[in-house]
């Protein structure tokens, strides 16, 4: 399935090329990529082999394509390469809303996988929602996101858009959280520097915990709530009326919309 050719190589695709090193999955040999504005990682790439930006001519080399652009842009990227690609080459695309039909249409009916991955590919602990119709594609997106993470795989293409909103989309949520946490954290009178270590170093230590121990989320949470003590009263705030049930349920809605949306 190599040379696979990038087009973008930004935010996600930098990530995805610091985690398949990592794995020693794909090597900067095996990478053609496709961006006016390469970030650190790619460029990196180029240093240790990869090709970058090269003449058109030289996309036919490429085995399988990974959309990395953004969703705006993603035909006229799709415009650009697909008369130079062999018949055969896989599509997989992490375009987040485009539906796998709209891609195989773009890219002369070739097969397509649809990823919906996070970003912390790069440390091999990311997420991978993966949609395909043909075993092909599917193989290809496993070997690609399988190396850096966790992938789960879909048979109906309409749950994509709930991936992307409760995992793609996701991190921003926890970020979100920590930097409100660090906030009311300064409010109850500690220093940023200690509101920001206790709140980060407690949220990363909860989370490899969960991932370690296989605990139920709910489980974790009981054991660490006291009858009557200081955890239990703030969850009467966090998990009452207003709290984290119904905000999470409308997020995830206005997720998935906007999903609908960008590939409309």
């Amino acid at each position: 399935m190599t040379p696979i050719l990038m087009l973008g190589a930004g935010r996600m695709g930098g990530a995805l090329i610091e985690g398949w090193r990592a794995a020693q999955a794909f090597s900067p040999a095996d990478l053609i990529i496709r961006d006016p504005f390469p970030g650190p990682a790619a460029l990196a790439a180029q240093r240790d082999g990869a090709i970058l930006n090269p003449p058109d001519a030289d996309l036919a080399h490429a085995r399988t394509v990974l959309v990395c652009v953004k969703p705006q842009i993603w035909r006229a990227a799709a415009a650009e390469v697909a008369p130079w690609l062999t018949a055969d080459a896989l599509v997989v695309s992490i375009a987040a809303g485009v539906s796998s039909q709209d891609l195989a249409a773009a890219f002369g009916g070739r097969a397509v996988a649809r990823v919906m991955p996070t970003t912390a590919v790069a440390i091999r602990q990311g997420v991978a929602s993966i949609f395909a119709d043909r075993p092909a594609a599917r193989a290809a997106a496993h070997a690609m996101f399988a190396p850096v993470g966790q992938v789960v795989d879909f048979l109906d293409e309409d749950l994509m858009h709930a991936a992307t909103a409760v995992s793609g989309s996701a991190p921003a949520y926890l970020y979100a959280f920590i930097e409100a946490l660090e906030a009311a954290g300064l409010q109850a009178g500690l220093t940023p520097e200690a509101a920001a270590a206790l709140a980060r170093g407690t949220i990363t230590g909860a989370a490899g915990l969960l991932g370690q121990s296989g605990e139920d989320p709910a489980e974790l949470r009981r054991q660490v709530t006291s009858p009557g003590g200081t955890t239990e009263a703030a969850l009467k705030v966090l998990m009452g009326e207003g709290g984290f049930t119904p905000l999470l349920r409308d997020a995830v809605a206005a997720a998935v919309r906007r999903s609908k949306e960008l590939g409309s």
